[in-house]
């Protein structure tokens, strides 16, 4: 798709259609808030509208109305806009809910809350009129469509898109000056008019006056029993009105979904078009069928993505980063030239030249900072990282802070949750805790300090102590053979007592920790 070098007009209002059951995506959530791309499909749609700069943004609802309207108004900061939500009323059809939302749009104009809709008659300049399931539709062909509506001072311009197989949709006639002389739906066509393959769209451009006219006149005297906004059309040629179009070869953006199939059809898509973008601006993308990323996501130059990989919601990849393969990060920030590898990542954030993974899952509010490890088989939450430092392999660390180079042994796990309240553990720079350290929330260990191996943390650790829990170790001879006769294991130690002589002394820790018992790792 190449991208329009119309500049962004500023219309009057937008108004995006948005009051469907949408019965076919069988779904007890509204059709129109089902995601895709890291956005729901009203919120596309609406972003579209919104980068029109409007005057006014209006979005017509009615099926499951709060639980929309309220998605819809949460949407206005990243809009940059509040919405207004017009409600439509039972008269059913296109044509009565465009007039639906004019009629909000100018009460909502009054200038006094007591005032009083002041009708639809002072709305001037252009309205254009879209839907809230059309979410590859992009505001550089909605700027197209106003642009070419107000140089050519039509009264309505219609898009309409060129499709192998029209079938099902109305087809556009022309005049032979090439204005658009009407629309007529695929079932009452003929033949001959079957064979056009220039579709109605149903995103239109329209005078404002002339609309508001225009749809006063159109009645419900018909098969359906709706109001059709198409009836706009030979009402505007009747008054001597100009109808024209702006045709797109490229039917994804004016295609909808009602059903889950062809969302699937346009989410796929979307991540297309998506992928592309991200490979023409310097990422490298090295399997491209196995690779999702949301249209919200932000990627820097010389990226790299391997396969496997979904990055979802506000992700951002700075330079130099490789995240994958088999890695799903949500909300996730990553900074420049770390390595993100096998992880579940969502809202943490990791920093410059740090390493993640593999098989790692890193819960909100998990911060690593510069230089730092999060390594195979650990999960963090809530837990900041000081730059350098290391957590390497099977652990937890949950609520807590971790001061700079200071590295924590394997199997540690910080025991946050006394089954009521949470706590925090505070370890500070320099540290180093050896295999299975426990630490038993809230408790903090000074700079430079050590734990030994097997350590139960219940006490704060002064700077450059050594922690240790020290039990005597006893032997009770023949437990095996006593417990265990015939077994396989008792079997063994027999022939080994036979073999080698039978150990006789009890063995205990006594005296201070040799450096061995402190737990060092030995390599």
């Amino acid at each position: 798709m190449t991208e329009s070098t119309v500049a962004p007009a500023t219309p009057a209002a937008v108004i995006v259609l948005a009051a469907g059951a949408g019965t076919r995506m069988k779904s007890k959530t509204p059709k129109i808030l089902h995601p895709i791309g890291g956005r729901s499909m009203i919120g596309h749609a609406l972003t579209a509208a919104a980068g029109l700069n409007p005057r006014e943004l209006v979005a017509v609802v009615r099926h499951q109305r709060d639980l929309v309207a309220d998605h819809i108004l949460s949407l206005a900061d990243t809009l940059g806009t509040v919405p207004v939500i017009a409600d439509q009323d039972e008269t059913p059809g296109t044509g009565r809910a465009v007039q639906c939302g004019l009629e909000a749009l100018t009460a909502a104009a009054s200038p006094t809350p007591d005032a009083g809709p002041r009708g639809t008659s002072g709305i001037t300049g252009t309205v254009v009129v879209t839907y809230g399931d059309v979410p590859l539709l992009t505001t550089e062909l909605l700027a197209e469509l106003v642009a070419t509506h107000e140089s050519e001072s039509n009264a309505v311009t219609v898009l309409t898109a060129l499709l192998e197989d029209p079938t099902g949709y109305g087809r556009i006639l022309r005049d032979t000056d090439g204005s658009v002389a009407g629309i007529v739906e695929h079932k009452d066509a003929t033949e001959a008019q079957k064979q056009i393959n220039e579709v109605n769209s149903g995103i239109y451009a329209f005078d404002g006056a002339l609309l508001v006219t225009a749809l006063a006149e159109v009645t419900t005297d018909n098969a359906q029993g709706e109001m059709y906004l198409t009836d706009v059309l030979s009402i505007a040629r009747a008054a001597g009105g100009r109808v024209a179009a702006v045709t797109t070869q490229d039917r994804w953006q004016v295609e909808g979904a009602n059903d889950r199939v062809q969302l699937q059809a346009l989410g796929a898509e979307m991540n297309h078009r998506t992928l592309e973008r991200h490979m023409r601006a310097g990422t490298s993308i090295q399997d491209p069928a196995t690779t999702w990323i949301d249209s919200t996501v932000t990627l820097e130059s010389d990226t790299t993505i391997l396969p496997n990989t979904h990055l979802q919601g506000t992700t951002h990849l700075s330079e130099d980063a490789v995240v994958g393969p088999d890695t799903t990060l949500v909300d996730t920030t990553v900074g420049v030239g770390s390595t993100v590898t096998r992880t579940q990542a969502s809202g943490a954030v990791i920093g410059d030249r740090a390493a993640v993974g593999p098989f790692t899952y890193l819960r909100p509010g998990t911060v690593l900072g510069e230089q730092g490890k999060i390594g195979a088989f650990y999960e963090t939450k809530n837990t900041v990282i000081g730059r350098g430092s290391k957590l390497s392999h099977l652990g937890y660390a949950g609520d807590a802070e971790i001061g700079e180079y200071t590295n924590i042994g394997c199997g540690n796990i910080t025991a946050n949750y006394d089954g009521v309240n949470k706590h925090r553990t505070v370890i500070g720079d320099h540290v180093r805790t050896s295999s299975n350290t426990v630490f038993i929330a809230p408790v903090t260990v000074g700079d430079g300090a050590y734990t030994g191996a097997g350590a139960v943390v219940r006490k704060d650790v002064p700077a450059g102590a050594l922690a240790l829990t020290v039990a005597p170790q006893r032997n009770s001879e023949g437990w095996v053979e006593d417990r265990r006769p015939g077994s396989p294991a008792a079997d063994a130690a027999a022939r080994a007592r036979v073999g080698h002589g039978t150990p006789t002394t009890d063995h205990t820790l006594t005296g201070r920790p040799t450096q061995s018992e402190s737990g060092s790792t030995q390599r």
